[in-house]
């Protein structure tokens, strides 16, 4: 049998490229409908455009907010690819699965927790300009 090369294997064109942009909304799809995370985490990212706006943030905070945002929801689809890879190979409940989910989940939190820093440093200064403001 001869051998292949994945070179051989992968396509390269247009059409190529274009069903690569739909493979990637599949997945944005199957994570928002079937991970409550991913749902929570979109409902999160609402409200902090919501308070960007409200609290007319700089386009440098902006910028800052949305690649804390990308990075959660990055973060929480990789979250989801490894516990389907997972699956995959067992549904048995064994240790190195639970490590490979575990480390998964801990990702996607500590990245989430470093969101909640990075809104707190931007926001709580503006909160205190309104409030100085308004008093």
């Amino acid at each position: 049998m001869p051998k292949i090369s994945r070179d051989d294997i992968k396509k390269r064109g247009f059409g190529r490229f274009a069903k690569s942009f739909k493979y990637s909304l599949d997945g944005l799809i199957y994570a928002y409908k079937y991970e409550q995370s991913m749902l929570i985490h979109v409902i999160a990212t609402i409200f902090v455009i919501i308070a960007n706006i409200v609290l007319q943030i700089s386009p440098t905070e902006w910028l800052i907010t949305f690649i804390a945002i990308g990075m959660v929801l990055a973060a929480e689809l990789f979250n989801t690819a490894i516990e389907a890879v997972v699956d995959l190979v067992t549904l048995e409940i064994h240790p190195l699965a639970k490590i490979a989910k575990d480390c998964g989940s801990a990702a996607t939190f500590v990245l989430a927790l470093m969101a909640g820093v990075i809104g707190f440093v931007i926001y709580v200064p503006h909160i205190i300009e309104m409030i100085g403001i308004y008093a």
